[in-house]
């Protein structure tokens, strides 16, 4: 039994931010169905037929069909197919979906309880309606290259695509809750998500800390937010060979000169209170980086640990991939490429204790269609040949 079992989806999406949002979907149970143009389908498959690695990560657990949308009979295929579904989502540049004609009222008219999700930079209106945005453009725009990196240095883009992925994720729980309102109403409704404002909500935390956050801007603060928490290095000469120690509380700041060895820091009067930490943090990372840099980040970890202080190493993504904590969860899975064998992928963080999805491979470019048009449309091998042959549909 699968959370989402009944949940049909339509996913006209591509790269990353609405993939994200489809795949969550998809692993709690839904029956995702990626609906790609013809040629080279979702530009995130980086031209090839076969998966790429990206177009791996985000698109398991879906099937894809082919459908030229240019052509007034594959647009009024789609439409044939919508009546199928409860959800359709689609994460194309400003306007485009309108040039299709298939706007949420065109697919409203013919399925009333349609939940219509849609994915922009900057949302269908305000002055940046028309402009189109990618991760970093969103990120930028939401302030968080501006809080990100050295505070002398320039901004930083954060290594993680949050503008995208970050989106896709609340655009899901958006989606779930229409979904849920549906149950109740039976109605749907159409559903919209910004990129540049769900950026905004990862900045809430460095805004709100901050002083005068409404007067002035931020400053980029590095990898310290306050006295202890930073990063230190540790033995190694590897590029990541750091452990980052977050002793927030007076407790933990006790305990942490207990593990350093150092008990008698915790009543010198440079460092007593939280504030002549903070005077005095030049001072004070020195003494803890003195203790880091002889041990590795590993055992420094373990020893925060026991200490119960917490903290914990820089990962790099090949330890990232090995981690033992994450293999016996079996959040680190490996997946069967068609082309490339087993591929290591990263899982989905939510579990419940009642629904389980087994993750299988990103398919390949029109590998269901004919497969979704027989369940969907019930229409017979000799129409999905004529489709085929009038270049309406593609793949297999």
């Amino acid at each position: 039994m699968t959370a989402l079992k009944e949940l049909r989806v339509l996913d006209m999406t591509q790269y990353e931010a609405g993939p994200s949002c489809t795949q969550a979907l998809a692993w709690f149970g839904a029956d995702v169905v990626k609906v790609e143009p013809p040629g080279k389908g979702d530009p995130g498959r980086g031209g090839d037929i076969i998966p790429g690695n990206y177009f791996f990560q985000w698109n398991s657990n879906k099937r894809s069909i082919v459908i030229d949308l240019t052509q007034e009979e594959g647009r009024e295929l789609l439409l044939e197919m919508v009546v199928h579904y409860d959800v359709f989502v689609e994460n194309y540049g400003p306007g485009v979906v309108d040039r299709l004609d298939l706007g949420y009222e065109v697919l409203r008219a013919v399925n009333p309880s349609i939940i219509y999700a849609s994915v922009k930079g900057f949302g269908s209106s305000g002055p940046y309606a028309d402009r189109k945005c990618f991760d970093g453009v969103a990120q930028a725009m939401a302030g968080a290259l501006s809080i990100t990196g050295q505070p002398d240095d320039e901004p930083l883009l954060p290594g993680t695509t949050t503008g995208d992925s970050g989106t896709g994720v609340q655009l899901g729980m958006a989606i779930l809750a229409a979904y849920i309102q549906r149950l109740q109403t039976g109605d749907g409704q159409y559903v919209e998500i910004a990129m540049q404002e769900a950026m905004t909500y990862y900045m809430r935390t460095r805004m709100a800390m901050a002083p005068g956050w409404n007067n002035e801007p931020v400053a980029r603060i590095g990898n310290g937010s306050r006295a202890v928490n930073n990063l230190y290095p540790c033995k190694g000469d590897g590029a990541n060979d750091y452990v980052m120690i977050m002793a927030i509380t007076p407790k933990m700041w006790v305990n942490l000169c207990s593990a350093m060895g150092k008990p008698e820091l915790a009543n010198d009067p440079r460092f007593v209170r939280n504030r002549d930490r903070v005077d005095n943090g030049d001072a004070l990372k020195k003494e803890i980086s003195s203790w880091t840099k002889g041990l590795t980040k590993h055992e420094v970890a373990e020893l925060l640990a026991v200490a119960d202080v917490p903290g914990g190493p820089v990962l790099d993504t090949s330890e990232l991939l090995n981690d033992p904590h994450l293999t016996e969860r079996g959040f680190i899975t490996t997946i069967e490429h068609p082309d490339r064998g087993e591929v290591p992928i990263l899982g989905w963080a939510p579990r419940l204790s009642a629904s389980s999805v087994d993750l299988t491979a990103a398919p390949a470019l029109g590998e269901h269609t004919a497969e979704v048009l027989t369940q969907d449309l019930d229409l017979p091998p000799a129409a999905i040949q004529r489709l085929r042959d009038k270049l309406i549909i593609g793949g297999s």
